[in-house]
């Protein structure tokens, strides 16, 4: 039987990017196709480490609104244009990705030289686009405005990473989380959408727009996400039919290959329900879907049910988290990193 491939979403919680590289590679080896740094030190809580670019820009100040992902996680101030600024004055220069991807990239270099790494892997650069990152940062009635001018520093950074790693040995990886899918599924009204239908095209364009950025010859990855601020979504999907819909939008708008879609499955849906909209998922066939059964908490007999719920309509896909593992103990990563190496072996 041939093992399912595994996928690590992006954070884990380690000293440093070469303790990441190494570890997951001596645990996961031979069943892994890209590697992410782990997204250490301040880039842990996902994408809370970008506050500066808000806090130290001069055309933002603090705003009195605050956002909250949900009832119990925490609340952030957002901010809004200083007095007598507009928004053709706003600016973002230096986003960092590439400056961390080529400092992790010659971690991983070197380690790949030194047969720590296997032949096959790609390292993972994981950016987030702005619909995510303004949704925490920048109040309400700005976010559409500002939406462009963040995504053109997005592009960026594809350039400099582009420019300045081989090809042929990166994967660049786009967060689509609970910034797109927590508001379809409410299917409330926001800026970027009155219906949900709106903010599927909405949203899909503005992804298809950075995704078409990357050189055809790097692969391409998507994460779908939920959220997980204190292990909770956003909001639990009903099913994963507003995944399927958005998946298929992008493959059927993209001029470029799409190398893997990574979608997430909560613990307690086991049922059919939730993955019969897989039946309708349409992506070409050198597109892998990666579903984000694995669980710490229930084990391989969780994992095995989501599994086996999820064959019923589709066979070929790998085996994943539903999100990071930046929020979790350091302690309980080996046992993790063991339940993925189970999971591959599952038929």
């Amino acid at each position: 039987m041939t093992a399912r491939n595994v996928y690590l979403v992006g954070s884990v919680p380690m000293a440093d990017a070469a303790t990441v590289f190494e570890t997951v590679s001596a645990a996961l080896g031979p069943t892994l196709l890209t590697l992410p740094d782990g997204e250490t030190g301040e880039r842990i809580d996902w994408i809370t480490w970008l506050e500066p670019i808000f806090r130290d820009n001069p055309a933002f100040e603090l705003s009195p609104e605050t956002f909250q992902l949900h009832g119990k996680a925490a609340k952030h101030r957002r901010y809004q244009l200083k007095p007598g600024v507009s928004i053709k004055d706003v600016r973002f220069d230096n986003l960092f990705y590439a400056d961390i991807a080529k400092k992790s990239y010659a971690t991983f270099a070197a380690l790949k030289r030194a047969g720590k790494i296997p032949p096959q892997v790609k390292f993972q650069i994981d950016l987030v686009p702005a619909h995510s990152v303004i949704w925490l940062f920048v109040q309400e009635d700005l976010q559409r405005d500002i939406d462009p001018i963040y995504n053109d520093a997005v592009l960026r950074e594809i350039d400099k990473i582009a420019a300045a790693l081989p090809h042929d040995d990166i994967a660049i990886q786009f967060d689509i989380a609970s910034a797109v899918f927590a508001r379809l599924e409410r299917d409330q009204p926001t800026p970027y959408g009155n219906t949900k239908e709106e903010m599927q095209e909405t949203f899909s364009k503005i992804v298809v727009r950075l995704a078409d950025h990357v050189p055809a010859d790097i692969d391409l990855l998507f994460h779908f996400c939920y959220g997980d601020a204190g292990h909770r979504h956003v909001i639990e999907p009903t099913d994963m039919g507003d995944m399927v819909d958005y998946a298929n939008r992008l493959a059927g708008q993209l001029k470029r290959q799409i190398a893997q879609i990574h979608m997430p499955v909560p613990r307690d849906r086991s049922d059919a329900a939730y993955f019969a909209p897989l039946q309708r998922l349409e992506l070409a066939p050198t597109t892998r879907l990666c579903l984000g059964l694995v669980h710490y908490t229930d084990g391989i007999d969780g994992t095995k049910r989501r599994l086996e719920a999820a064959k019923q309509f589709v066979r070929n896909f790998g085996v994943a988290t539903e999100c990071g593992f930046g929020r979790r103990d350091p302690k309980t990563i080996p046992d993790l990193l063991h339940l993925h190496a189970q999971a591959a072996q599952l038929g």
